[in-house]
């Protein structure tokens, strides 16, 4: 019924800052960027491989109502074929990463990152 995922969809709260965390740190290609005037919000349509990641730039969003176990998605994971590499990058960067472990079911390495909204995201090989 399902074939694969078609997109992911993140909301932050400033333009400026996800736009250069998502794009110009972590490499996602823009494939459209649109601001709707009746929402007064915008959304950039970012991609990932061969899934896109929507980036809806809401003002005033609630937050993240806690940290890790709010109901709904957990986290996001990007695979990569190098978490070691791909922490130093993101360190060089200044972006901030968790210690790196191995998944208890997979044997492969991974960590945890955040974006500038606080959204927990994942590195796995």
């Amino acid at each position: 019924m399902f074939d694969t995922i078609h997109h992911v969809a993140i909301i932050g709260s400033d333009y400026a800052r996800s736009k250069h965390f998502y794009v110009d740190q972590l490499g996602f290609k823009v494939i459209r960027e649109n601001y709707r005037p009746e929402r007064d919000d915008y959304k950039i349509d970012l991609a990932c491989g061969m899934t896109e990641i929507e980036l809806f730039i809401i003002k005033g969003a609630p937050e993240r109502p806690n940290y890790p176990e709010a109901q709904g998605l957990r986290h996001l994971a990007f695979k990569v074929a190098d978490v070691d590499a791909t922490v130093k990058k993101l360190n060089q960067q200044g972006i901030k990463t968790e210690p790196v472990r191995l998944d208890t079911f997979t044997g492969k390495k991974m960590t945890f990152f955040f974006d500038p909204d606080h959204l927990p995201l994942e590195i796995h090989e």
